[in-house]
């Protein structure tokens, strides 16, 4: 287990030794090529430094990495707050109310090709109305004033442009019933969430399933969890476990198997995307 910038260093060097050695150079080459001593480069690949913008791109252009989606998954992962796009950097506004586990959270994120998640207590924060992430928002953060408040609502709501950014991040929800259930910000509240719901079920990029309670003990009773995957390469997918005070990545090939098997068996006890929109209007129209 480690935290987001440590994973994100891990995954870095692993994916430029992997590209070096495809280019058919040692270690002690690449550092010729770019002006470097030989443990510099060895440094970077262990995740025991990190590497600076100008410096990745020195090591991209040594070994021919033309891909621009894959540089630029590079450099979000190097932690550069110049990348190509306004969609790496938009969040860097609201610096000085994110702490930074939200922050590396938000840039994998808005750099995944795909995301699962499991959610057992509250909507996932890419479907949340404004009135819903503000009452979630209040009861997870103690004495917060309302500038702050705002700023972390317009944040969870600008995290969802990547639904709509082009190519979209596919996203695969599995809701425990008890999401639906529980009553955030009053009844009024709760009603548009549901419907908030509905509206991105039939989205294309988006598969909402509703695991009832009817589906008993299940392996998600451990608790959420969220897998990103990226476009390019496997090799920097990542499992995050978000707790109350910090987020764990996960970043083991063992680990990332287990989390999709389980991510796999909790879509064939869930509800069929059809059938869990039914179900929702059903609670919908109790409420």
């Amino acid at each position: 287990m480690q935290n987001g910038p440590a994973v994100r260093r891990r995954k870095l060097g692993a994916e430029l030794r992997t590209l070096r050695t495809g280019a058919g150079l040692t270690s002690g080459e690449a550092a010729r090529l770019v002006g470097w001593h030989q443990s510099k480069v060895s440094r970077i690949e262990t995740g025991a430094s990190g590497v600076k913008p100008a410096d990745l791109r020195s090591l991209l252009d040594a070994y021919a990495v033309r891909d621009a989606q894959l540089r630029e998954l590079l450099l979000m992962l190097a932690g550069s707050e110049d990348g190509d796009g306004d969609r790496n950097r938009w969040w860097h506004a609201y610096r000085g109310v994110l702490p930074p586990t939200y922050r590396d959270f938000i840039s994998l994120e808005s750099q995944a090709g795909a995301m699962r998640t499991l959610e057992t207590t509250v909507v996932p924060g890419l479907l949340q109305t404004a009135d819903y992430a503000r009452a979630v928002t209040r009861a997870a953060v103690k004495d917060l004033d309302e500038e702050r408040l705002d700023a972390l609502v317009e944040v969870r709501l600008a995290r969802q442009d990547v639904l709509r950014s082009n190519p979209p991040l596919e996203l695969s929800a599995v809701l425990d019933e008890a999401v639906l259930r529980r009553e955030v910000g009053g009844p009024k509240v709760m009603a548009r969430q549901l419907e908030r719901l509905m509206e991105a079920a039939r989205l294309p990029q988006v598969r909402l399933q509703v695991l009832p309670f009817g589906a008993g003990a299940h392996v998600g009773l451990t608790g959420p969890f969220v897998i990103f995957s990226f476009p390019s390469t496997s090799d920097l997918d990542v499992v995050v476990l978000d707790q109350l005070t910090s987020s764990l990545y996960l970043e083991r090939k063992e680990d990332l198997r287990a989390y999709s098997e389980a991510f796999q068996n909790l879509q064939s006890h869930a509800l069929s995307p059809h059938d869990s929109l039914d179900y929702i209007a059903g609670i919908g129209d109790g409420a």
